[in-house]
């Protein structure tokens, strides 16, 4: 049975026997086997393993083993805001925003349909509605469009940055500054096909901060704003300044301190969307709250920073008096 699936766009400029590697989860050699037999391949154009997958193209596989089982559904996933023409989830940590090869987890698209959302059949084949997603490991605010009218306005309005997304993030240390912007380029790390690094090479994103609240040396919790939506923009830029997300051990966060926050994955979720309906114009605002594993490892940030009692006591002068 065929499969098909867009090119990822982080795979576009790729060998083709890498980007299949990465989209069916197997060894470099093990795709070139498929490319070889015929069994992965580009529609409409003939391409060896040493190709270079191209922008817009979609990717063929015949594979003998076929998931037999069906999509998991996040039963969990909040619903904050719907209406005829978008619906915004609160998606949680282990989602991903739509199916693609390799993955077998629950997905953004699938739960929603499962819930008899009807979603629009604009955009890419296995991608409808999405004009904006989350990683799975980001948990968040993610809007998707059930109207036509609302995914040709939507993706403009992304693709032109007039939707204002707003993340908070924990980093490690101590920020020098309360609020600051990070304009750095991000492309492609050499030494991995996941990772993504500051770069000359790499396109422009601009990242904004704002300090919310300071644990000391510790760690910072931080209101972010992207000017650019790159991938690992966040975890990046702040990585680049030596200020890693705590739990991100993939951009150089320390695994000691996640163990004792109790995290296992990075500090970082979605947590405002504003946007101008499609259809009425309103300036519409939705929120999110922090979830379980990320307010646990702030409650555990606070407690280790918290002014001890015995310390308080002992600032008071003898025979003071105290309000109650």
């Amino acid at each position: 049975m065929s499969r098909l699936a867009p090119a990822p766009d982080a795979l576009v400029g790729r060998r083709f026997d890498v980007a299949v590697s990465k989209m069916l989860g197997v060894s470099r050699s093990k795709a070139a086997d498929l490319i070889d037999t015929g069994q992965a391949r580009v529609l409409d154009r003939s391409i060896n393993k040493s190709g270079i997958l191209q922008a817009g193209e979609t990717v063929e596989f015949d594979l003998a083993e076929e998931r037999d089982t069906p999509e998991p559904i996040a039963t969990d996933m909040a619903v904050v805001y719907e209406d005829d023409d978008v619906v915004v989830v609160d998606k949680p940590v282990g989602v991903a925003a739509h199916a693609s090869v390799g993955w077998t987890g629950p997905t953004v698209l699938g739960s929603l349909r499962d819930r008899g959302v009807h979603i629009t059949s604009y955009g890419a084949a296995g991608r409808e509605g999405i004009v904006s997603r989350l990683d799975v490991g980001t948990s968040g605010l993610m809007l998707v469009c059930k109207s036509d009218l609302a995914y040709v306005e939507m993706r403009r309005q992304f693709a032109e940055h007039e939707v204002v997304k707003t993340y908070h993030a924990l980093v490690q240390g101590s920020l020098k500054q309360d609020k600051a912007t990070i304009e750095a380029p991000i492309g492609r790390a050499k030494v991995s096909d996941f990772r993504f690094c500051v770069t000359p090479a790499g396109k422009p994103a601009v990242t904004h901060w704002d300090v919310m609240e300071r644990f000391g040396s510790e760690a910072t919790l931080v209101s972010v704003n992207l000017e650019t939506g790159r991938t690992h923009q966040i975890r990046v830029h702040f990585s680049s300044i030596g200020h890693p997300l705590a739990g991100d051990h993939m951009y150089g966060a320390n695994p000691v301190l996640a163990a004792e926050l109790g995290l296992e994955r990075q500090w970082l979720h979605a947590m405002q969307l504003e946007f101008r309906h499609p259809r009425t114009h309103v300036w519409t605002t939705v929120t999110s709250n922090y979830p379980a594993d990320l307010e646990h490892a702030l409650d555990v940030m606070r407690k280790r920073h918290a002014e001890p009692a015995e310390a308080t006591a002992a600032s008071v002068p003898s025979g003071a008096a105290v309000a109650a």
